[in-house]
């Protein structure tokens, strides 16, 4: 039973990689390897095959078409790694490498759509340090920095002959802090985990037509959040698991200078969420025999129906994930399999998003030694 302890979380984590869950997250930012046993060392990956499309207006401000997007969202690879040690009984530590935050937008050239041939990517690495002191009774308490590097950059082909923006990667730093409890003999644990906000002010250049019209920072926060993560034994053999995760995706918003000078109706930024998420997830494990373990989740989050930019145009979701744990002496494969149903949404210039759907894959490798 303790062998399936630490690889519950790779099926939330995969979920949220293949629909975005909630803004543009890649990542749930779980602390899960912090409570394997003695020295451990994992290696993971993601894919995500996101299918969004939706119709849309041909011209502001007025709509006067509804013209196909194609297919708007774009595959992708994402890559985790970490390393957890003991000091001596009371002091533990970990180190995650991960890439919380992502999207890959690019509409379809010669659709009529007024957005055809305009695409945007964000791209975020980090590396988080966590140091976790155990009381003797079971609760722990930890607490980390984040080392966070974001990208962006947007192409949108409407704007005087093509307007684009581009972001220059940079380094800042947040904080997380925690608490949990575990019961080794029912394979009970809680952990609950805050992420803080992270600010940034993105060098950016904006062009029209190929000219620069703007070298004026841009002001991005990607979001604090809270992650409620828990597992039990219920039965020999058996586990059930789950997460509860909120996000605070009403603070952010990509909005550059020159974008945000020109004239609109709505009067939004070029990237935004009204809403926060609270995403949760529900999963039973069962361990088969000393070799193999299968596992099975559901996640689900609300859509709000609020309007969404039409770089984001998702609301909510619905997923089914399933996968194998295959244990081999001191190595563990996980590896699992996700559909996502993803809410449909409308934008801010009347575009219309649904019957959009997500597949992913994950496989992590872990030692321990």
């Amino acid at each position: 039973m303790l062998k399936l302890l630490g690889t519950t979380c790779a099926l939330a984590a995969l979920t949220a990689g293949a629909a975005s869950a909630g803004g543009i997250e890649r990542a749930n930012q779980s602390v899960r390897t912090l409570f394997e046993e003695g020295r451990f060392l994992e290696f993971g990956t993601t894919f995500g095959s996101p299918d969004v499309s939706g119709t849309g207006p041909d011209v502001l401000p007025v709509p006067t078409g509804a013209f196909p997007s194609g297919n708007i969202g774009d595959e992708f690879l994402d890559f985790s790694a970490a390393y957890k040690a003991d000091l001596n009984d009371t002091w533990s530590y970990a180190v995650i490498f991960d890439q919380p935050f992502g999207a890959d937008v690019t509409y379809t050239p010669d659709t009529g759509n007024l957005f055809e041939g305009s695409n945007a990517n964000f791209e975020s690495n980090a590396l988080t340090g966590i140091l976790q002191y155990n009381t003797g009774n079971g609760i722990s308490v930890y607490g980390g920095l984040r080392a966070q590097t974001i990208q962006a950059n947007v192409g949108l082909e409407f704007i005087g002959g093509g307007f684009t923006a581009v972001g220059d990667r940079e380094l800042e730093f947040g904080y997380l802090v925690g608490a949990a409890y575990e019961r080794p003999d029912i394979a009970l644990r809680v952990a609950l985990t805050y992420n803080s906000a992270i600010d940034y002010e993105l060098d950016t250049i904006e062009t029209v037509g190929g000219a620069t019209v703007s070298t004026i920072p841009t002001e991005i926060e990607t979001p604090q959040s809270v992650n409620l993560e828990f597992q039990t034994g219920i039965a020999e053999d058996t586990l059930v698991f789950g997460s509860v995760r909120w996000v605070d995706w009403s603070e952010f918003a990509i909005n550059p200078a020159f974008f945000a000078s020109l004239p609109s109706t709505t009067g939004d930024p070029l990237v935004f969420f009204e809403d926060d998420r609270v995403t949760y997830n529900l999963g039973l494990g069962r361990r088969l025999n000393e070799t193999w373990s299968v596992l099975g989740s559901i996640g689900y989050e609300r859509s709000t129906g609020s309007l969404t930019g039409n770089l984001g145009p998702t609301d909510g979701f619905l997923s089914a994930s399933i996968g194998a744990v295959y244990t081999k002496d001191n190595m563990r494969i996980t590896g699992g399999l996700s559909y996502v149903d993803i809410g449909g949404a409308t934008t801010n210039v009347g575009a219309q998003f649904s019957g959009n759907n997500a597949i992913g894959a994950a496989i992590r490798v872990g030692y321990s030694f």
